[in-house]
């Protein structure tokens, strides 16, 4: 799904990324899953116009703060146990996409635990604002 770095309307964006934030949820399906938590990593790409992106005079207020990020993210896992990725993945880049300077996002979770025989298996979407 790189394809989306060369979406037409992404030309003029800056790119604003949290890779591999790891954290702890309650997620699956399966009744074993839903009696404990499991380490899920969570990749986001947010696209901001350069023009709502680059600061003019060094201040945070000027950008999309990386916590933004980390702080959506933390507020849909305080909602509960989530049964699908896909639920997850829709879920943060409806939030992230929410935010009035971001064009464009990518979410991506990996869970790396599932199976002893591969790194990981996981969901990724990509939404652009219409």
């Amino acid at each position: 799904m790189l394809s989306f770095l060369s979406h037409p309307t992404l030309s003029d964006c800056r790119r604003l990324f949290l890779r591999n934030y790891e954290v702890l949820i309650n997620i699956g399906v399966h009744e074993f899953e839903k009696k404990g938590e499991q380490r899920v990593l969570i990749n986001v790409d947010l696209f901001i116009p350069l023009a709502e992106s680059t600061p003019k005079e060094d201040h945070l207020v000027e950008v999309v703060d990386y916590d933004f990020m980390r702080d959506t993210i933390a507020r849909r896992m305080a909602q509960g146990h989530i049964h699908l990725q896909e639920t997850l993945c829709d879920d943060v880049a409806r939030a992230m996409l929410a935010h009035p300077k971001v064009r464009a996002v990518r979410v991506s979770t990996e869970k790396p635990d599932v199976y002893p025989d591969c790194q990981s298996v996981g969901v990724e979407v990509f939404h652009t604002k219409a």
